[in-house]
């Protein structure tokens, strides 16, 4: 998702690394992150408090001048959360959640002497921008279970929200979760509040809403948006280059093996035939 300057736009999309910041990372009020956490489990049970983990890490995608924002926080049961906003195609991703939480998991067991009982609950919580399970669902819980379905295990729970795959108007939102899907997908396209759905004002989303709004924001506040947008700008630039001279790379070690024909090459390492063919006369000369 290509995010438009600040004077361009009403509200700075949630999923852009500062807004995920501003709203899930908030540590003054942490109302729409609690709430927002319990959507996503499809809990009954509200969650009444959260503390966060300084360990959390970012890293920058590929495709998008935002990046990834990893937050880790444990309510007052002592269950685990990990968020994660993957705006980049990621057809592994999925892999990447199990070596999250497989790492909490034996964090928590080497914290308890290798203690198996009493574990909290794991909750690997993924923000997808595109579609990467072969399912028609938008929001998916995944557990341990037995090959007719029954489960096995609920301590560990993968849950992914696929954005692209979410659909509904406004007059068929009714669950936190769907106004919360909804609200992340589009809040960035609003200019005008007559545009506003009647569930944003509801506190949880309100408070959230008014971190984003560049009409409300502090000189500080716009400062450090454009600081981040500035500084994730110039590493991503950096890392589309360096996976060029990678794929440059890996396109002439086959034109020298002499295999593969030009479209082979370049299907087999993502780029144009005008690409193979570039680098083929860089060879040649």
């Amino acid at each position: 998702m290509e995010i438009p300057e600040i004077s361009e736009q009403r509200f700075i999309p949630i999923i852009s690394d500062y807004g995920f910041k501003a709203t899930f990372g908030n540590e003054a009020n942490t109302l729409f992150l609690r709430t927002s956490l319990q959507a996503l489990i499809k809990s009954s049970v509200p969650i009444n408090d959260v503390q966060f983990e300084k360990n959390a890490f970012e890293a920058l995608t590929v495709d998008s001048r935002s990046g990834i924002y990893d937050l880790a926080c444990t309510d007052e049961q002592g269950n685990q959360f990990i968020v994660e906003m993957q705006l980049a195609h990621a057809p592994n991703f999925i892999q990447r959640m199990k070596f999250y939480a497989l790492h909490k998991f034996n964090t928590l067991v080497e914290r308890g002497q290798f203690n198996y009982s009493n574990l909290p609950k794991i909750y690997c919580i993924a923000f997808l921008e595109k579609s990467i399970l072969p399912i028609t669902s938008y929001h998916t819980i995944a557990n341990l279970r037995s090959e007719s379905g029954e489960l096995i295990d609920s301590q560990m729970s993968f849950i992914t929200v696929e954005l692209a795959k979410f659909d509904k108007d406004t007059a068929d939102i009714q669950t936190d979760l769907e106004k919360l899907i909804f609200t992340m997908k589009t809040l960035h396209t609003v200019t005008e509040p007559t545009q506003y759905p009647a569930f944003w004002n509801e506190e949880w989303l309100k408070k959230a809403i008014d971190e984003l709004d560049t009409r409300k924001m502090s000189p500080e506040e716009r400062f450090q948006f454009a600081r981040i947008t500035a500084i994730n700008a110039e590493a991503v630039n950096a890392e589309k280059r360096k996976i060029e001279e990678m794929k440059a790379e890996a396109v002439k070690k086959a034109l020298i093996r002499q295999k593969l024909s030009i479209e082979e090459i370049a299907e087999d390492n993502d780029v144009s035939t005008d690409f193979v063919l570039n680098i083929q006369n860089q060879l040649t000369e």
